[in-house]
């Protein structure tokens, strides 16, 4: 079956010598890998490897059997062009973290309409805006909306979040918690949008803090899920 999908680009892979496999989310069915013949040889052609870079948005024209093989791509072009994403080291850095968190946590071959809507949307943020240290902590935290464990609000007044439980509270237990001063700032985040996220001041600590729980929020709410290897990298960029 021929579709003419938007996607956004979660990783490719070099296959053999001149190939890509390319892993992707798209708005028509959720998740679809698809591999590239000959694309990193190709002089010509309406495929270009540049096009398949980390949360990339393109429109493609595809072939999906969906027989749980890799796809074919036909046609690809760029849905919307980056400013700063790939350029700007700072936002590279979050560009391979967020697009390893995506590719470790999105999973259903299937159509999720609001999930595509959000990516689209927040990518270009970033993509237009510079004041955004905080941006891939209150990213993740609005992920979690999509994929079923935003945090239960209604204990907010409470002194510990439980990781585990997903929910505030005063009753303190073995599971993880976020507490003291990086509760404040994740209850800050609570509630907020993109354009108020940088009104929210931490310093360098407790954001790498409050980071590395949210990776941990991830891991035991979703099953398989894998600590993506890009943290380091990132924590790097912004130490």
């Amino acid at each position: 079956m021929q579709v003419t999908t938007k996607a956004i680009v979660l990783s490719s892979l070099k296959y053999g010598d001149t190939s890509l496999i390319v892993k992707a989310f798209t708005a028509s069915e959720g998740i679809k890998s698809y591999l590239l013949k000959g694309v990193l040889t190709a002089k010509k052609g309406k495929l270009k490897a540049a096009y398949f870079q980390p949360l990339m948005q393109l429109e493609l024209v595809a072939n999906h059997r969906n027989k749980g093989s890799l796809e074919n791509i036909r046609e690809a072009k760029v849905a919307y062009h980056y400013q700063s994403f790939h350029t700007d080291i700072v936002k590279n850095a979050m560009t391979l973290f967020l697009a390893e968190m995506l590719g470790n946590s999105i999973h259903e071959e299937e159509q999720n309409h609001g999930l595509f809507e959000f990516l689209q949307a927040a990518l270009q943020w970033l993509d237009a805006h510079d004041d955004i240290a905080n941006f891939h902590i209150f990213f993740l935290l609005e992920l979690t909306k999509y994929l079923g464990f935003y945090p239960d609000t209604s204990g907010l007044e409470t002194g510990n979040f439980d990781l585990l439980e997903g929910e505030f509270t005063n009753t303190p237990s073995l599971n993880p918690m976020i507490t003291g001063e990086n509760l404040n700032y994740f209850k800050q985040l609570l509630g907020i949008n993109f354009d108020k996220v940088n009104t929210v001041r931490m310093k360098k600590t407790n954001r790498q803090d409050l980071l590395k729980s949210l990776v941990l929020y991830f891991e035991l709410h979703l099953q398989g899920f894998r600590k993506p290897k890009s943290l380091a990298v990132l924590n790097e960029v912004f130490s």
